[in-house]
């Protein structure tokens, strides 16, 4: 029932150990699936004039169920994000992980998870308001597509009696008037941006010319990410950014972007990518272009394509995000939810999972523990 891309994650994930026995998630979940479909990272200089991160084991990690007991043997969740995407098929594992280990402690989940082909706050605002009309729904998940079109919308959903938790890459929290019980996903776009930011900057000795993809309008973790990588921009005289284009998520539209960024500035030095798409386009650009390892390219995510043109020397440094515990995370947390227990000792009201900037000698691992490809 799997798409392929799950497939190959889960094989690569049983591989490591870092997720057993994913294949025996509840069936009744999977049949739910949409068929379509704690720290910042702390860096430093080093003799290379690479910014360096953390451990590399923080991409993905195994977890397990807490101690809290549920209240009920059966719950029923709805989830929606932003587009059908291989990234939150990476979201799914974790979901699913979660869901068996329940599911062998008596405790039944099943859950829809489902988005529109492409991006659009509307869609996400019918799929909400329908599935709060069912009222069949113990907890609403709504990863936020855009803040100022989704937020009233959940706040209309909750005065109705739903209980409603945002999820994955975008929040909207308490600062946008937003009423959700609490947030599980990215909590520092902002700060991916700008170690992004820092790490193209540092690799051209903060002289240069950037143009940035960013993704989506309105899209609180693309714009995030765009803002921070701004502020790394502003503070250095040498660094000019030349160019923004947001692609909606598309590689394809990336790619004919980059296309207009090497013919429109001959000179370009660098690409910013604030998506998991984009990498994918840009890198297949410069790569065309015969530019590779003289634009000097950074982005977000896991995209396979993305980690071949990173082992390749195409792409300079990618910020993956712990999408496997974002999933996890965010089916232990609907339960509690549902429960009506409130954000506090059991659980907070926004979590913090990590992201980790990798590097060419990182692209192999990757590509073996993400994708089980052997070289």
């Amino acid at each position: 029932m799997r798409n392929k891309k799950i497939l190959i994650f889960l094989l690569s994930l049983t591989i490591l150990a870092l997720v057993l026995d994913v294949l025996s998630c509840s069936s009744r979940a999977l049949k739910n699936r949409n068929q379509n479909n704690n720290e910042n990272i702390l860096l430093s200089h080093n003799q290379g004039n690479e910014i360096t991160a953390g451990s590399k084991s923080d991409v993905i990690h195994k977890e397990f169920l807490d101690s809290y007991k549920p209240q009920k043997t059966d719950y029923n969740f709805y989830f929606t994000y932003k587009i059908v995407h291989s990234w939150w098929d990476a979201v799914a594992l974790g979901m699913e992980d979660a869901v068996r280990q329940f599911e062998e402690k008596g405790i039944h989940i099943t859950y829809d998870y489902r988005a529109p082909e492409a991006m659009s706050a509307n869609d996400q605002v019918n799929r909400i308001k329908k599935a709060a009309a069912l009222k069949e729904y113990d907890v609403i998940g709504v990863d936020v597509a855009d803040i100022d079109i989704v937020t009233p919308v959940i706040n209309q959903i909750i005065a109705q009696g739903n209980k409603v938790m945002t999820f994955s890459s975008s929040d909207s929290g308490k600062e946008n008037g937003c009423k959700r019980i609490a947030y599980v996903g990215n909590t520092h776009n902002f700060e991916d941006g700008e170690d992004l930011a820092e790490a193209l900057c540092c690799y051209l000795n903060y002289k240069g010319k950037i143009a940035m993809l960013v993704g989506n309008v309105g899209a609180p973790c693309h714009e995030d990410r765009a803002r921070g990588a701004e502020k790394v921009f502003s503070k250095y005289e040498g660094i000019e950014l030349v160019d923004v284009q947001y692609d909606e998520d598309s590689d394809i539209n990336a790619y004919n972007f980059t296309k207009e960024f090497l013919a429109n500035y001959p000179d370009l030095d660098g690409i910013i990518c604030c998506n998991m798409s984009n990498p994918v386009g840009a890198g297949r650009a410069v790569e065309e272009a015969g530019k590779a390892g003289k634009v000097i390219i950074v982005g977000m995510d896991h995209d396979e394509r993305a980690i071949k043109y990173l082992r390749d020397g195409v792409i300079y440094a990618l910020a993956i995000q712990d999408c496997y515990s974002i999933g996890f995370d965010t089916i232990t947390t609907a339960v509690k939810i549902a429960d009506g227990v409130l954000p506090g000792s059991l659980y907070p009201e926004k979590t913090e999972e990590e992201s980790t900037i990798f590097y060419q000698k990182d692209a192999a691992g990757l590509l073996r523990s993400l994708y089980g490809v052997i070289e």
